[in-house]
This record gives C-alpha cells, sequence and structure tokens, in this order.
C-alpha cells in the first residue's frame, strides 16, 4: 500500500503523515515503514549536532499504523475518525536517527464493543526501538475532544 492508498484510509497528512508504506497487512496485523529523511524539521531542534527522533514520533507512527488497521477492519466508519484513548507499558529501547527506516508492526489482541486495543513495536534494522500497548475507538470528528 503507498502513500495514497493510505491517506484514504487515515485522515493524517504530512508534514504529520508517519507511514510511507504498508509492507503486509491482516485481519489482525500491520507492518509499515517510514524513512526518515535526515531534513525534516524535528531533526534541527531534537537535538542540535545530536539528532535523534522523539519517543513521542515513535508512538505516533505505531498509532498510525494502529489506525490504518482499523480503517480496513471498519470501511463503513463514515467521517468516523481513530482516537487513542490509552497507551500502556511504553518502552523506549533505541535511539532513532536521521537517515534510517523506521519498521512499524501492529498487532490487533481484542476487539470489545467499540473499543481495539492493539500492541506494537518500532525497530530499526532488526533492533527494537519502541514497544507500546494502546486502545483505540472510533469518534466523530464532533466528539473527538
Amino acid at each position: 500500500m503507498n502513500r495514497e492508498e493510505i491517506e484514504r484510509l487515515i485522515p493524517h497528512r504530512p508534514p504529520f503523515l508517519w507511514l510511507d508504506e504498508v509492507v503486509e497487512i491482516t485481519p489482525t496485523n500491520v507492518y509499515a515503514r517510514k524513512y526518515l529523511d535526515p531534513t525534516l524539521d524535528v531533526f534541527s531542534g531534537h537535538y542540535p549536532g545530536f539528532p535523534v527522533l522523539p519517543g513521542v514520533l515513535l508512538c505516533e507512527a505505531a498509532l498510525q499504523a494502529g489506525a490504518l488497521l482499523i480503517a480496513t477492519l471498519e470501511p463503513d466508519h463514515g467521517d468516523r475518525v481513530p482516537v487513542v484513548g490509552r497507551l500502556n507499558n511504553v518502552k523506549f529501547r533505541r535511539m532513532v536517527r536521521p537517515g534510517e527506516t523506521l519498521d512499524i508492526r501492529i498487532e490487533l489482541t481484542e476487539k470489545i464493543a467499540s473499543a481495539w486495543f492493539l500492541r506494537g513495536r518500532t525497530e530499526v534494522d532488526g533492533q527494537t526501538s519502541c514497544t507500546l500497548e494502546f486502545a483505540c475507538t472510533l469518534a466523530a470528528p464532533n466528539e473527538a475532544t
């Protein structure tokens, strides 16, 4: 799945779209990638002379991949958008630097009513950079506050 197809499924757009492609998607898993261009503005300020991708953006990439999985499983979601209700057990294990490619793997662990429970992992060159668990639901834009 390319960038255009991703943008049809989730509301995120550059400069805050953290998925470039989807390598594989099943009813319970998604594997996506994001190349971290050294010219991204975030690297000029975090940190000058020692650029590192902020951990919160590793989480955001995982959350967007989760939103993409939900969108494929709920194709008739109307104008509702995925919103995060909870992040648990977030662990950062490796710094992510400019020029690296982030591999994002998400697993749907459970769905209860309108709540989706997911587990995610980001990696660079086979090394885990972040792990997390999160819950999402779909909300109309006027409800997403």
